[in-house]
């Protein structure tokens, strides 16, 4: 059985830590009062250190009296830090609407940037994103594979969003360029993608070459090819790199310039960029104007990449670059969330060596925790011995030097990097046992670690180490500042430095959009601590519940209880939360999760009255939230298991009242009501009862079925005497004496592609704050009702459109533009498009509209349970009528969510009917 609300918790937990720098204290510690951090002694002694471990070994804090543990100095700085700036509070600053977003920055390992002329928004196109330029082999993380140059451009795929700040500058500071001062100018610049040329290893040094525009790309319509001077063949050898193409490609368009060169050399490392020297010259039909403002500014932008490029020779590898980038713009954009040493730490990344950094990315980015030394090699890394010391002496690995050093938990995750043959080695001679054949994996390293084992630990540690010689792991302040730069970057956790792999192969292309950011996610370091710590204990959470630890699970579910501060919910119940989505990213609000998923637990358990008390605390704490409908019914559903007729009762008639409550949930309280509330409990008969109770027509269909497992899903024989499922059945009676429909099993998923397609342009509207990286397929409020509020004239003036029969256009027009991009909701490869068009001609511009409407407004608590059949059928070329179909078998019945579709549907103007199927 899963937990309610717990595929959500793992969404939000994302990739499981190695390394918990609060695991300790969350196991060990008193259970927190509520609130202590956001309540500090109003007169600290900021002076007093903190004091001596106690027999525990752990020390207080001096400003809020929390007990931290006395080892870990990272905690203790990082918490003295956060407390001693909330006891201390000071004006608080507001991001400047000015202020560089990513998708401005250069995107460049180096620390200086180049300085580049703004030119108009008609001439700048594409961002200044030069994220890599070569190429690399993939991780066992990443399948093994390749990680191919995108070929269609030489570089990184470009991310379509653009920064909505480029504003038109004047360029009247710079001097005027003459036409002698361009004719016959050389570039020095290089070859990416080269790779993959027709023919790489016929490229050689003093190759003469030509460029040729490549405006179709659909990956970047700056793109400039790199093709073989002779006329005869016009091989391609690659592609200019982007930051250089986005300037040089409006002078080849709109003046006329023409550029020939040669390959300057070659390099031995097929990883390696090819550097060329271009020469410029005027084409005959090229333009006599040269002088006017935008030519200036893209000649001299095109200057300032080339030196720029001169003076940071681009050596590392895909990977790498896009790590860098990662490392690079959280610094930059999140530099109040860090103290001086997390800054310090994070910026001696980049002054490693190649090497050192590219091994520490392929450690990090694999499974471990422990890697055996002799089995690490990659193609792109030199030396790995050399690497390997650098790295620790910066502190980003972790060695052991010798067997006294070898604890036990570290012994476990060292035995599971060994073979079959070296552990059955190791069982026998520390059991003194024969044999071994046979035993799980997992259960002979529990048997080796025992403390029943046959020799002393240090004898054991010393015989695992000679079998696994030098091992070394990623040490645990590394991993923590990289997993929180992970986090700031992507904020979620089911993102990694692999996302940046997806688009430079071209498996996902993000959608166009404008970052308008005006204020962070996290305001204060705080804020994050608090929130990572949440996090921890989500993991926690996770692990016990796979583990089957009832004790542990209990202690997170009180652990959260406790934590969830008390000045949360006057903040979140003032309109201003409505529209804004930090506390999605707040530790209340992952902790009301975990709480979530420890009632369903707790019900399981049967322990209702653990789970009641839990639930009147949530529906206290967060007045305003969508998860009220589902705690008001399970409130609701407990007491009565209970006994406790009348209180079920009076539940579910107050949360008919709270406007939070909706689709399934508020028609499962209406049907609770109608079925409790029988007199003589209640004489009165509620208004809703008449809309609640109606008849949704039914159909029958007769089918031969098949002997199936028990719990398998129904097969049958159709008319022809194949086997189906039972809503290919249903699809062929409505083929048929049906009346001629053509259909599709789809459920929601048709209709969130319809919606996605008709409302593209609302969905990535130019709204503050909501979109923060370059790496999102909707607006972070996208499910919240934020997502209305705050696009309303928008929205409304849309479906006004709809209605008056322009879905068509709307649904034609997403489609060609923009196919195969990533957008919540869309599957590109479910439905055609000329299936998409029949189903919006039949289904009507009203019907349409109302369905969007609903989907804007409560995408959350609409997106799932609509009919399993979407059919339609014409009536002429140009118009037609559409039908939903519920299908169920002989066991099964509606949920209330499908139920309350059908009703909404009905009153939208919908034909729906359900479907029951009955066994001949």
């Amino acid at each position: 059985m899963v937990l309610s609300g717990r595929e959500s918790l793992i969404r939000l937990i994302g990739k499981r830590r190695r390394f918990l720098p609060n695991r300790r204290s969350i196991l060990s510690d008193p259970i927190p009062n509520p609130n202590p951090i956001s309540s500090p002694n109003p007169n600290p002694v900021v002076e007093q250190p903190p004091q001596q471990p106690d027999q525990n070994g752990d020390v207080q804090c001096p400003v809020c009296a929390r007990n931290l543990p006395g080892d870990d100095y990272n905690r203790i700085n990082s918490h003295l830090d956060a407390c001693l700036s909330l006891s201390q509070p000071k004006p608080a600053t507001k991001r400047k609407l000015s202020q560089r977003t990513l998708l401005q920055l250069n995107f460049s390992i180096s620390n200086s940037k180049p300085k580049l002329q703004s030119v108009t928004q008609e001439c700048d196109n594409a961002p200044f994103l030069p994220l890599s330029t070569n190429d690399c082999e993939g991780d066992e993380t990443i399948e093994e594979q390749e990680l191919p140059q995108n070929h269609e451009t030489g570089v990184n795929s470009t991310i379509g969003a653009t920064s909505s700040s480029s504003s038109t500058m004047d360029c009247g500071v710079l001097d005027d360029a003459k036409p002698e001062d361009v004719f016959g100018a050389t570039l020095e610049t290089f070859i990416v993608g080269w790779r993959h040329a027709d023919n790489p290893e016929e490229v050689c040094a003093g190759t003469a070459i030509s460029l040729l525009r490549d405006p179709q790309n659909f990956k970047d319509p700056n793109a400039i090819k790199v093709v073989s001077g002779d006329s005869a063949c016009c091989k391609s050898l690659g592609f200019l790199p982007r930051e250089l193409a986005q300037y040089l490609s409006p002078l080849i368009d709109n003046y006329g310039l023409g550029f020939q060169g040669h390959v300057t050399s070659v390099p031995k490392h097929s990883l390696d960029i090819v550097p060329i020297q271009l020469t410029c010259h005027r084409k005959a039909d090229g333009e006599s104007k040269y002088a006017d403002e935008t030519f200036v500014c893209l000649w001299k932008n095109v200057q300032h990449v080339v030196e720029f490029a001169s003076r940071n020779p681009h050596s590392s590898v895909k990977y790498q670059l896009n790590f860098c980038v990662m490392l690079q713009e959280v610094l930059r954009s999140n530099i109040h969330l860090l103290t001086e040493d997390e800054k310090t730490y994070m910026d001696s990344f980049t002054l490693l060596s190649n090497d050192s950094q590219r091994l520490f990315i392929r450690l990090y980015t694999r499974k471990g925790p422990w890697f055996r030394m002799s089995s690490i090699s990659y193609p792109e890394i030199m030396d790995t011995q050399k690497a390997v010391k650098e790295l620790a002496e910066k502190e980003y690995i972790h060695s052991i030097k010798g067997a006294n050093q070898l604890c036990r938990s570290d012994a476990k995750d060292i035995l599971n990097i060994l073979n079959v043959s070296e552990l059955r080695e190791i069982w026998c001679i520390s059991l003194k046992k024969g044999g071994g054949h046979g035993m799980k994996k997992q259960h002979m390293i529990s048997s080796i670690i025992s403390r029943d084992a046959g020799l002393p630990w240090s004898q054991l540690s010393t015989m695992i180490l000679e079998r696994s010689g030098s091992c070394i792991r990623i040490s645990s302040k590394a991993e923590s500042l990289m997993w929180r730069t992970e986090r700031l970057f992507f904020l979620n956790g089911e993102q990694d430095p692999s996302s940046f792999l997806l688009v430079d192969m071209g498996k996902i292309k993000y959608p166009a959009y404008n970052c308008i950011i005006s204020e962070p996610i996290f305001s204060n370091r705080m804020n994050l601590l608090s929130y990572e710590e949440a996090i921890e204990v989500a993991q926690i959470m996770d692990e016990a519940l796979d583990a089957n630890k009832i004790e542990v699970v209990l202690r997170c579910i009180k652990i959260s209880e406790s934590r969830v501060s008390t000045d949360f919910p006057d903040w979140y119940s003032t309109s201003e939360s409505v529209s804004s989505i930090r506390h999605l990213f707040t530790a209340s609000w992952v902790y009301s999760k975990v709480v979530t998923v420890g009632i369903s637990f707790l019900e399981q358990e049967r322990r209702y009255t653990d789970a009641i008390n839990l639930l009147r605390w949530l529906l206290n704490v967060f007045p305003s939230d969508i998860r009220r409908g589902y705690w008001t019914l399970r409130l609701s559903v407990d007491l009565e298991h209970l006994g406790f007729i009348d209180e079920s009762l009076q539940v579910a008639e107050n949360g008919l009242l709270d406007p939070w409550i909706r689709a399934g949930s508020r028609m499962a309280l209406q049907r609770r009501v109608l079925r409790l509330g029988k007199p003589p409990r209640r004489w009165k008969v509620p208004s809703f009862s008449r809309s609640a109770l109606r008849k949704i027509p039914q159909v029958f269909v007769q089918g031969t079925p098949l002997n199936s497992d028990l719990g398998g899903k129904s097969r049958y024989y159709n008319e022809e005497g194949k086997q189906c499922g039972v809503e290919e059945l249903v699809l062929h009676y409505y083929a048929g004496d049906g009346g001629g429909w053509q259909g599709v099993h789809a459920e929601s998923g048709i209709w969130l592609t319809i919606f996605g397609l008709l409302m593209w342009e609302v969905i990535y509207a130019d709204v503050p704050n909501v979109f923060y990286t370059r790496f999102q397929n909707a607006p972070l409020d996208f499910g919240t009702d934020g997502f209305y509020t705050s696009r309303k004239s928008v929205i409304e003036s849309h479906l006004q459109q709809i209605r008056d029969g322009m879905a068509e256009e709307f649904l034609i027009k997403s489609w060609e533009t923009h196919i195969g991009t990533a957008c919540r909701g869309v599957n590109w490869d479910s439905h055609s498009l000329d299936e998409l068009r029949s189903v919006v001609t039949c289904v009507g511009g009203t019907c349409l509209a109302s369905l969007c409407q609903l989907l804007a407004q409560d995408y959350r608590s609409w997106s799932s349970g609509m009919p399993d059949l979407l059919l339609w059928r014409f009536h002429g070329e140009y118009s037609g009528e559409a039908k939903l179909v519920e299908v169920k078998g002989p066991s099964d019945r509606l949920s209330e969510q499908q139920r309350a579709w059908l009703l909404l549907l009905m009153d939208c103007g919908f034909a729906v009917e359900v479907c029951k199927v009955k066994p001949l």
